[in-house]
């Protein structure tokens, strides 16, 4: 059994306070503060030491990406990022809107992530996928990613539109087909370079009414 030193365990109760206070994980500089460590660069030292021994994951990608995994438990922390449409794009400042601060944490079992590295959530809106078994306010575990096979389930970002969407990715002659899973709605079909993968399905959480 591994034996957390008086700091890295003020940091670990640090964190879980942070997120269940304000919703979201500290920056390394709340950390340093609120821990009275000396240096941002020792506090860096402490959570890879923490993360290596599993106690945290960290996406060095997304701000504020630190989550706590519950040892034992089988429970580990995801950023909610943002909505996704299902349904016509929703537009959204930026490509990487859900790369920003997260809306909250999520607790989920760890067997929804499948062991992965850089998962996160987004809140779904709309009902293009709803042969998919994805709802309006379903959530969706997404593994960040900048490629998809085709028939799999991806966020991608248009371009030309600065809006994303939620569908099932094709490729095609010249063209990229977004498929939703709706037999009542239509695919979008795009050229191929205003199509950019932002992130694959990988689970989802169901709304209960």
């Amino acid at each position: 059994m591994i034996t957390l030193f008086p700091k890295r365990k003020q940091i670990l109760d640090f964190t879980a306070n942070f997120i269940r206070e304000r919703g979201y994980s500290p920056a390394v500089r709340d950390i340093t503060e609120g821990c009275g460590i000396s240096s941002s660069s020792l506090t860096q030292y402490h959570l890879n030491i923490l993360e290596r021994e599993g106690y945290i994951r960290r996406d060095p990608e997304i701000s504020r990406s630190i989550g706590l995994v519950r040892r034992g438990m089988g429970i580990t922390e995801v950023p909610l990022l943002g909505t996704i449409a299902a349904g016509e794009p929703i537009p959204v400042p930026s490509a990487d809107t859900w790369v920003t601060t997260p809306e909250e944490s999520l607790e989920v079992p760890q067997e929804l992530t499948h062991g992965l590295d850089r998962v996160y959530a987004l809140r779904v809106k709309g009902i293009s996928m709803i042969d998919a078994l994805i709802d309006d306010g379903d959530i969706v575990l997404m593994q960040q990613a900048s490629t998809a096979e085709d028939g799999e389930m991806a966020a991608v970002w248009l371009k030309g539109e600065q809006a994303a969407t939620l569908k099932r990715i094709y490729r095609e002659p010249g063209r990229i087909r977004l498929q939703p899973a709706n037999r009542q709605m239509r695919p979008l079909y795009e050229n191929p370079e205003n199509v950019e993968v932002q992130g694959k399905v990988i689970g989802v959480i169901r709304k209960i009414e």
